[in-house]
């Protein structure tokens, strides 16, 4: 029986072209800390036999965090283990720290990135792609829409929405927040392009309620397709109140890393389309929210953002496992880093991405660009 003989942590930081030292600023009117750099957490769990499984965490700020944790926290439990007993591993880390309250936060994104990798490994071991020992695909093809749409004027993002229609895309989302009134006007202009297109909106949780309620009721009037993050993602009251007040499903989940997490949103009604991070629930977790939304007849919508090869597929399996999927987010301005720890390129697509084949991922990792980018 193969053992877990060893677990590589590379936190990484990708070179810019301009060659831009690390660096930490806010982007208003969003309220999150971003990075001048794209960064991640990659992790390799080797057996005895030398067998590897990849995984990555959605780490966009400070991966040596969540890396210290891997190395420190959970290497000790991880060696010596059977790599195929992937849940029991995985509940075994997670109760390391749930007596001190740390089920989400920088300690599930290092069980995040663990996670997948331990799914990797074991769908190389048996021969199986990961979508095959999580139950099965509904789908080898998982539909996507675009997200992103950047620029700070409507006609930038009308000009890119244009030249996605005529590539036959039908889904967009926009990143807004700029104020009701200009938030509006956005959606507006976008609507305009085609009259089939579906435009989502997210926010960011910059909005008070009443300000919430002024834009969504906009939104329905323009039969907009979601209203993401309105409110601070941890108001579960005002989101609840929000959707019993709005014909438009309020999507959120970005920022929640488990079940126990979602489970308020659900049961007061305060969402209608859940957005799981793969990069940051891990596999097991991320097919679980899945499918506890699925009893409550609720659809899934995976987030995507600042992960890398390894994330995508692992948000693709679970994505292609969920009965209850919607689609999958694909950033095409972020995309570009997505293959530079690929030895075998993913391909981008507006509307819908193949699920990788082979063991495990179905991907292969090019070792040495990740150890090129190990933060420094």
């Amino acid at each position: 029986m193969a053992t877990i003989e060893r677990v590589d942590v590379y936190p990484l930081s990708l070179p810019r072209p301009d060659g831009a030292a690390r660096a930490y600023r806010t982007s208003p009117p969003w309220l999150s800390v971003y990075g001048s750099r794209r960064e991640t957490l990659v992790v390799r769990i080797v057996t005895d036999g030398g067998v590897s499984g990849w995984g990555e965490a959605l780490a966009p700020v400070a991966p040596e965090v969540p890396g210290q944790i891997v190395a420190r926290l959970l290497t000790p439990a991880l060696i010596g283990a059977d790599p195929l007993a992937v849940r029991p591993i995985v509940d075994r880390l997670r109760d390391l720290m749930r007596e001190r309250g740390h089920l989400g936060g920088h300690q599930a994104d290092a069980l995040a990135a663990v996670d997948i990798a331990l799914w990797d490994l074991a769908g190389k071991l048996t021969g199986q792609p990961v979508v095959q020992l999580l139950g099965g695909a509904y789908r080898d093809v998982v539909p996507t829409y675009v997200s992103g749409l950047p620029g700070k004027v409507d006609a930038d993002r009308v000009a890119q929405a244009r030249d996605w229609v005529a590539r036959g895309v039908r889904r967009v989302k926009v990143g807004l927040g700029y104020g009701v009134r200009a938030d509006i006007a956005s959606v507006e202009a976008l609507r305009a392009v085609h009259d089939d297109l579906r435009v989502a909106v997210d926010v960011h949780g910059v909005y008070d309620l009443a300000d919430a309620l002024r834009l969504g009721r906009a939104l329905v009037a323009l039969d907009a397709w979601f209203f993401e993050m309105p409110l601070a993602f941890e108001d579960v009251a005002g989101h609840a109140d929000l959707a019993a007040r709005l014909d438009i499903p309020i999507a959120t989940g970005e920022s929640l890393r488990h079940r126990l997490e979602f489970r308020p949103f659900v049961e007061a009604r305060a969402v209608g389309l859940l957005q799981p991070d793969v990069g940051r629930t891990g596999i097991t977790e991320g097919l679980a929210v899945a499918q506890y939304a699925e009893t409550h007849h609720l659809p899934v919508a995976p987030h995507h953002s600042a992960g890398l090869g390894i994330a995508v597929a692992a948000g693709l399996h679970v994505c292609a496992a969920a009965g209850n999927l919607l689609a999958f987010e694909y950033h095409p301005t972020l995309f570009a880093d997505v293959n530079r720890i690929l030895a075998t390129p993913l391909e981008p697509a507006a509307t819908g991405m193949a699920l990788p084949s082979g063991p495990g991922l179905g991907v292969e990792v090019d070792v040495d660009a990740v150890q090129r980018m190990v933060a420094t």
